[in-house]
C-alpha cells in the first residue's frame, strides 16, 4: 500500500469515451469510488460524462478543482493526453497523488507535466477492444505497465483488483506493442470486413456472411487457444494445393484489395506456418502477382 493512500483510493477520470467509461464501471463495480468524470465543458462529452457519473455516483466536471482523488486516470486519444497534462498541471495540488494514462503507443513521459507538479506517473494500457455499446470484462486482461516506482506498485494493485493482469514494459517497446495490438483486433476487424467482400463475390450480402461465418471464426480461435497458429492452420495452403490458390487468385480479380491481401497472408503463412509443396506455393504466388 502507499503511503497515507487508502487501499483502493479514490479515483478521477478523465475523459469519458468508450474506454473511459468501460474503465470507470469497471472500477465501479471492483468496489472503487469514482470522485469525478471529467470531459470537455460542451457537446457531446459532457453530455457523455453526465450520464456515467450519473450512473457511478460521481460528479461530472469540466474540470478539476475540488477534486478529492488521489489517484487521476487519463483516458483521453492519444493526441490529447500530453496536452491534457499540462492543462491540468496547475489546476490540482499534486504532490502525493498518482497519474495514469490509458495509451498503449505513449509512454509515461506524456505526463511529464504533472510529474513536475509532485505527482507519481504510468502509463496503464489494457489490451482489449472498447467500443460504444459493449462494456467487455477485465478479468484475464493484460495490462502493460511502465512509469514511476511508487505509480507502478499502485497500478499493479488496481489492475489486480480488476481481474487483469499487469506486466512491465520497457518504453522503448510502447509502438511495437501497441502495433501488436492492432493486430490483435482492428486489422483484425478489418480481414473481417474484407472477407465480406469476398463473400459478396459468392453472392453473399453482408449480413449473412456475418451470420455464415461466425461457427467458422469461433472455432478457429478455440483452435488457437488450444493448439497455437501452426495447429491451428487449415485449408489449401497448409495442403500445398497449388491449384485451389491458383483459382482463388483469380475469381479475386473482381475485388482488388481483397486479392492483394490474400497475396500477403498466404506470404506470411509460408514464412511463419507449416506448409506442404512451400516451394511450388511461393513459385505459383509470385508469378500471379500481377
Amino acid at each position: 500500500m502507499l503511503r497515507g493512500m487508502a487501499a483502493k483510493p479514490r479515483v478521477a477520470i478523465v475523459g469519458a469515451g468508450n474506454l473511459g467509461t468501460a474503465l470507470t464501471l469497471a472500477l465501479r463495480d471492483a468496489g472503487y469510488s469514482i470522485d469525478a468524470v471529467v470531459a470537455h465543458s460542451r457537446g457531446a462529452s459532457l453530455k457523455r460524462a453526465q450520464r456515467l457519473a450519473k450512473q457511478v455516483g460521481a460528479r461530472a466536471s469540466d474540470d478539476l478543482p475540488d477534486v478529492q482523488a488521489e489517484l487521476i486516470w487519463l483516458c483521453v486519444p492519444d493526441a490529447e493526453v500530453s496536452r491534457a497534462a499540462r492543462s491540468l498541471a496547475g489546476k490540482l495540488e499534486w504532490k502525493g497523488r498518482v497519474a495514469f494514462h490509458s495509451s498503449g503507443a505513449l509512454t509515461s513521459d506524456e505526463l511529464a507535466a504533472l510529474r513536475s507538479r509532485g505527482a507519481a506517473i504510468a502509463s496503464v494500457h489494457p489490451l482489449m477492444t472498447f467500443v460504444r455499446g459493449s462494456q467487455p470484462s477485465l478479468t484475464g486482461v493484460s495490462f502493460a505497465v511502465e512509469g514511476d516506482t511508487r505509480a507502478l506498485r499502485l497500478a499493479r494493485r488496481v489492475v489486480k483488483g480488476l481481474g487483469g493482469r499487469a506486466y512491465s514494459i520497457r518504453k522503448k517497446d510502447k509502438a511495437a506493442y501497441h502495433a501488436w495490438g492492432a493486430f490483435a483486433s482492428p486489422l483484425l476487424t478489418a480481414l473481417l470486413a474484407t472477407t465480406e467482400q469476398v463473400a459478396a463475390l459468392a453472392g453473399v450480402n453482408r449480413k449473412a456472411a456475418r451470420e455464415r461465418m461466425l461457427p467458422i471464426l469461433r472455432q478457429t480461435l478455440a483452435n488457437y487457444a488450444a493448439f497455437g497458429a501452426a495447429g491451428a492452420f487449415s485449408g489449401p495452403i497448409v495442403r500445398g494445393d497449388v491449384n485451389t490458390v491458383r483459382q482463388h487468385l483469380r475469381v479475386l480479380r473482381g475485388t482488388p484489395v481483397s486479392r492483394e491481401v490474400y497475396f500477403e497472408l498466404a506470404r506470411a503463412a509460408l514464412r511463419y506456418l507449416p506448409v506442404k509443396n512451400k516451394n511450388s506455393l511461393k513459385r505459383m504466388l509470385d508469378s500471379s502477382r500481377g
